[in-house]
């Protein structure tokens, strides 16, 4: 406040923007001028050159997430000093925080505070599962609250923009990205949504402990074809809205605080320059009011897709189309003045970008205080604390799925005589921490053996070998990561351990940054040394419990047909070997369930489980022609919703309150689930719908509700869903969201193969 005020005593300017910032009525300003208002105040103030300023964003390091900058240091400097930027990335400490935004508040003229924006995608320094395997838990609380914990340790080291959560639907495992978000399902994806922008947000954005979240990446990213990073995206209309849009549709009801745009086209035009997406839907039809940033550099690559001629075009292009803010593009600054001084942008386009801008800030009380997120003691004591690591664990075993467990070898007992650890990944301690990683130091986690060799009695022998290395390569963003596909050296050992254990523990899967941006492959498979490693332990030991690590669905038959057991337990953060020694050995029952298929071969990508069923869906004939593959069966190898426990649920009673219900009435479904086993257990009841008959076709199956309990050995519970009418609507051949009249089957049980059914019709 002191700049502040000591800028005002000469300045006109700084005497309003006073009365702004501390509340005093000069100029007419008072404490009870709402958040408009003051954005209409700033805004009046401003010149066009600052206008276009708060649309600016630059990165702050050379902890870069795309192509470098060719924006140097000292040109960055000298328009923070005039006022030309509006928001930094990747500068991540109290001390570089509140050097840049002491740059911006002693030397501009109108001294406007710096967003501070970052990839807090799971966990800050401590570190969470990645969200996918995070959205495996089904539990909200548990998923909110771990992007509590983030956002805490976030503005805790400067930071008050996260850049997350990623509500990208994605339904092909070879795209590298499926780690980041919350799988297949248009429904899950939007409840996860919600409870991250919560855990965020919060219920005030002025409390010094959250930060602004950012939707991304808007649209239908996920959907590249071939599952390669940044490819173009070919969707219809009806696709978009019923399963593309419903979780961002989800995030602005929640109150995100903006969103990001994303690096592909859709059906000829980048996304960063679709107006039907930016401007029509999100703003307008959405009635939304935060700001859309571009991805790093998108609007200057519209230049690359073909459809700018240089920036200031894509510049024309982007603002027309309802993009905000320019992340490292330097379109907007090199080509926007020009625009609006050559009649082609109207000067009210940039002023509704700024507004955005300025509206965040303000709701962020940044105006209030621009250092508010620059507290030396809180960066000491709230970051990386026991307790974070605590609730840490508490989630990662939360996200663990059981997919199989024959004879029931687990949980395993800690004073067993002797337990073999294999595989590189048991003894890594960086990959659990996974890709986006955020400020995580690295070798970091527990590792699996840490975690089991702490777990155990001290009578229980624990052997380790490490077997095959997964591969060789770059752990950085911006080198790729080279897999040797060759490297059976290991194999020899490890199989000599095996021999004389009791059990084997086998870690395989992915190395974390096999997964993530551009970390796309065409292979969803083991590595041939990992393969070859399961089958030699096999032939000297059948007694296998497979700890999966990995980003991405994996097509694994041989695992899945031979080994005892196998544990998802995905990249899970810090605490990760001891949250999976805690399923190992029984101390949390597993509740995990998938967010994904898990495909039998990476030739069925993209794969799913609410297909349509096309015209030809079963072979009725005993001839060829039906929609199948000849050398695979159809179906998943582990579906959607699916996950075990160590105990059993039996489903049985499914009711429905009423045959029919219509416009404005609701009926109840309800079914009673009994654990019929010997230890406690959570399991996450699903309730799946199909329209059977409508304007457009529909889904076999589409997840409407869920929940998530808890039974004692041999408790029963009644569990009640509500369907109305916003449960039936889909965006239907009207172009608009309605129920429609007709019949349904409902769905209830522990996976979407649920087959437990009953109807109702809707008039």
């Amino acid at each position: 406040m002191r700049i502040i005020k000591e800028y005002a005593k000469n300045n006109i300017c700084g005497i309003v923007l006073l009365g702004l910032f501390v509340g005093a009525p000069l100029q007419g300003f008072s404490q009870n001028k709402n958040i408009e208002q003051k954005v209409d105040s700033v805004i009046a103030l401003m010149t066009l050159k600052e206008k276009i300023g708060q649309l600016v964003l630059y990165n702050g390091s050379w902890d870069v997430t795309g192509p470098p900058s060719d924006v140097g240091n000292k040109e960055k400097y000298e328009k923070l000093r005039n006022g030309e930027v509006g928001a930094m990335l990747n500068a991540t400490s109290v001390a570089g925080t509140k050097e840049l935004q002491k740059t911006v508040m002693e030397n501009s003229r109108l001294k406007i505070p710096l967003l501070f924006g970052y990839d807090v995608i799971h966990g800050f320094k401590t570190i969470f599962p990645i969200p996918l395997g995070e959205s495996a838990s089904w539990d909200l609380e548990a998923i909110k609250k771990s992007s509590e914990i983030a956002a805490k340790e976030a503005t805790a080291s400067g930071i008050n923009w996260a850049f997350g959560p990623m509500m990208d639907i994605s339904r092909d495992a070879r795209w590298g990205r499926v780690m980041e978000g919350a799988g297949e399902d248009p429904f899950l994806a939007s409840k996860i949504a919600v409870a991250r922008i919560q855990g965020f947000q919060g219920d005030d954005l002025a409390k010094e402990n959250t930060l602004a979240a950012c939707a991304k990446h808007f649209a239908a990213y996920g959907f590249a074809e071939g599952g390669r990073d940044y490819n173009t995206v070919s969707i219809g209309e009806y696709e978009l809205h019923n399963t593309v849009l419903p979780p961002f549709k989800a995030a602005v009801d929640a109150g995100v605080a903006s969103m990001m745009s994303s690096f592909n086209e859709i059906d000829g035009i980048p996304a960063t320059g679709h107006k039907g997406l930016q401007r029509d839907i999100l703003k307008n039809t959405w009635n939304w009011d935060g700001f859309i940033v571009s991805d790093w550099a998108s609007i200057a690559e519209m230049i690359f897709h073909g459809y700018a001629k240089d920036r200031t075009h894509a510049a024309d292009i982007a603002i027309h189309a309802g993009n905000d803010m320019d992340m490292e593009g330097r379109a907007y600054e090199v080509g926007l003045e020009k625009l609006v001084k050559d009649g082609k942008v109207e000067e009210k386009l940039i002023e509704d970008a700024a507004k955005r801008i300025l509206r965040v800030k303000f709701e962020l009380g940044l105006f209030d205080d621009p250092f508010r997120y620059s507290n030396e003691e809180r960066e000491k004591t709230e970051i990386y604390t026991k307790e974070h690591l605590q609730i840490a664990r508490d989630v990662a075993k939360k996200s663990i799925v059981l997919l199989k467990n024959d004879g029931n070898i687990l949980p395993l007992k800690k004073d067993a005589k002797s337990i073999a650890v294999i595989g590189s990944l048991a003894d890594d301690k960086d990959t659990p921490i996974g890709s986006w990683r955020g400020m995580a130091t690295p070798n970091s986690a527990v590792s699996l053996l840490e975690g089991i060799k702490a777990a155990v009695s001290s009578s229980a022998k624990i052997s380790h070998a490490k077997g095959v290395e997964i591969g060789v390569g770059e752990r950085s963003f911006v080198r790729s990561l080279k897999v040797n596909r060759d490297n059976f050296d290991g194999i020899e050992n490890a199989v000599s351990v095996a021999k004389e254990a009791e059990v084997v523990v086998l870690a395989l899967g992915e190395e974390a940054f096999q997964s993530g941006e551009a970390r796309s492959q065409v292979s969803i498979e083991l590595t041939p040394p990992q393969q070859k490693l399961f089958d030699a332990v096999y032939a000297v030991n059948k007694n296998i419990v497979v700890v999966l690590m990995n980003g991405r669905p994996m097509a694994l038959p041989n695992i899945a047909e031979k080994a005892s057991a196998i544990l998802e337990t995905w990249h899970l953060g810090s605490t990760s070997g001891n949250a999976i020694a805690d399923v190992l050995f029984g101390d949390y029952n597993p509740s995990g369930k998938l967010p994904v298929s898990f495909p039998r071969h990476g030739g069925q990508a993209p794969l799913y489980y609410n297909v349509k069923n096309t015209g030809r869906p079963v072979n009725q004939d005993g001839m060829v022609f039906w929609s199948h593959y000849t050398d695979e069966k159809n179906d998943a190898l582990f579906p959607f919703g699916h996950g075990l426990s160590y105990t059993d649920f039996e489903y049985k009673d499914l009711k429905v309150s009423a045959p029919t219900f219509s416009a404005g009435g609701k009926l109840s479904v309800s079914v009673t689930v009994k654990n019929t086993g010997k230890v406690k257990g959570k399991e996450v009841v699903q309730l799946y719908l199909r329209d059977l008959i409508g304007s457009l076709t529909r889904p076999v199956k589409e997840l409407k509700g869920f929940q998530l309990i808890e039974l004692g050995p041999q408790e029963s519970k009644t569990v009640t869903f509500t369907i109305d009418e916003k449960t039936i609507q889909f965006y239907t051949a009207n172009k608009k969201w309605e129920a429609e009249p007709g019949d349904f089957k409902v769905f209830i049980g522990g996976s979407s193969k649920t087959e437990l059914e009953s109807n109702f019709s809707f008039k």
